[in-house]
């Protein structure tokens, strides 16, 4: 039997009445602890309260900065598109997931720029950094702290920013709201911050695919006017290779092609388009998400709609399936081959040509903007609608097994498809096995 005991205590002794205590805001009256751990399988805990001299009330407001994501499974990206560099903070990562900058590399180079004609020409290698929370190539289950430089900077290329407001773009929100802002290129607003969500995407992928095989693939459905058929993607037998085929990421050669041309017809005079990017989920554990206003359909709209140039979001039909009946629209049961329950159907599942704008001073003005940029991001956004799905994923998955597979339980359901039953499976086997 193992025996061992710790004490923990306030910075002062516990016999003297302290002057000041540092956290008064968090408790009304103050207050020290002193806490004894475990011998054998008990556990004292003894609390001693401080009195403290009065203190005039002061109203704190507490509020999200808005720069993390997630609950259990927690990414806060950071930097700006020109400064230092850019990257992200992983918290509540599992340990002894194999993991490597090589994973994350692999995301990382989906999205950088200066792929192809049809994206933005800066140069960068976006190369990965994991300055912690990894260690023998497994994750230790502490903060992965991850950074990627920024080297082909061009402050010069927006000195015109600093002066007039790029219209739909965040130039006139920051200032408005912080009094001053990252006049090159956009800084935070820019879809370089995108680059700690994609590599703690990477992450996400790996711990869904090793724990419960659960896949996530995106695709460009349309650019522009030119739109992919409903019926010419099978979404169970798609694979990564298709997608990344041609340099617009849509799984169909003859509607790559049309894509191509009609992002290079506005891309020579100096425009843009804009898209729509459709994405799957393999093999997702059933129970994810929490109802009433944690449904995994609003974590998912959250996740995706914070991607920047981002209007809209659908699951299932979406608002296709409000010109249905219900009879129509219904999703309906069957027993696959393998005996997993299954539905038949899943319908409940920038411009930068010279515009008008205003400059800081009030004055009405036209800009033409300059710079680096995507004729059409789309292309670019596949795997950061990847990354943030299989975030959102991650987290709820993690979420489910700290309710609902606590306690152990028997059912006479049969598994979901990819799932293991009631099977407990630690990671090393699951990766073993695969």
């Amino acid at each position: 039997m193992m025996k061992a005991a710790a004490i923990v205590q306030s910075p002062w002794s516990l016999n003297q009445k302290p002057s000041h205590y540092p956290y008064k805001s968090d408790l009304v009256d103050g207050g020290g602890f002193n806490l004894s751990t475990f011998k054998g399988s008990s556990i004292k805990i003894q609390t001693t309260i401080f009195p403290l001299q009065k203190q005039p009330h002061k109203l704190e407001v507490r509020a999200s900065i808005g720069n993390t994501f997630g609950n259990l499974f927690r990414v806060t990206t950071f930097g700006e598109s020109h400064g230092g560099g850019v990257g992200c903070i992983i918290d509540g990562c599992p340990p002894r997931l194999p993991l490597s900058e090589s994973d994350m590399q692999v995301e990382l180079d989906r999205r950088r720029p200066g792929q192809s004609r049809i994206t933005t020409p800066r140069k960068e290698s976006d190369t990965c950094k994991i300055l912690s929370g990894v260690g023998q190539g497994s994750t230790l289950g502490t903060p992965i702290a991850v950074s990627v430089p920024n080297t082909d900077q061009r402050g010069n290329d927006y000195s015109e920013m600093a002066l007039a407001y790029r219209p739909s773009h965040a130039d006139a929100t920051y200032d408005f709201k912080y009094g001053v802002r990252a006049v090159e290129g956009g800084g935070r607003s820019s879809a370089r911050e995108t680059i700690g969500r994609v590599a703690a995407g990477a992450v996400a992928k790996k711990l869904l695919k090793i724990q419960s095989a659960t896949e996530v693939l995106a695709y460009v459905s349309r650019v522009h006017g030119v739109e992919l058929p409903d019926d010419v993607v099978d979404h169970e037998k798609l694979t990564i290779e298709q997608i990344e085929s041609n340099i617009v990421r849509c799984p169909d050669p003859v509607i790559a092609e049309e894509m191509i041309k009609a992002i290079d017809m506005v891309r020579l005079r100096g425009d843009s388009v804009g898209g729509v990017i459709t994405c799957i989920a393999r093999n997702v554990p059933r129970g994810l998400g929490s109802p009433v206003f944690d449904k995994l359909e609003a974590e998912l709209a959250k996740g995706l709609m914070s991607l920047p140039a981002t209007k809209g979001f659908e699951i299932g039909s979406g608002f296709s399936g409000s010109k249905m009946t219900g009879s129509e629209h219904n999703d309906e049961f069957y027993i696959d081959d393998s005996g997993n329950v299954r539905t038949r159907t899943n319908r409940s599942g920038g411009i930068q040509t010279l515009q008008k704008t205003v400059t800081r001073e009030g004055h009405e003005t036209e800009f033409r903007a300059r710079g680096r940029h995507d004729p059409c991001v789309v292309p670019r956004a596949v795997p950061m609608v990847e990354a943030m799905v299989a975030l959102v994923l991650a987290d709820q998955l993690l979420q489910h097994h700290a309710q609902c597979q606590l306690l152990r339980f028997d059912t006479n359901l049969p598994p979901a498809n990819g799932e293991k039953g009631s099977e407990n499976v630690t990671l090393e086997e699951a990766a073993t096995r695969r």
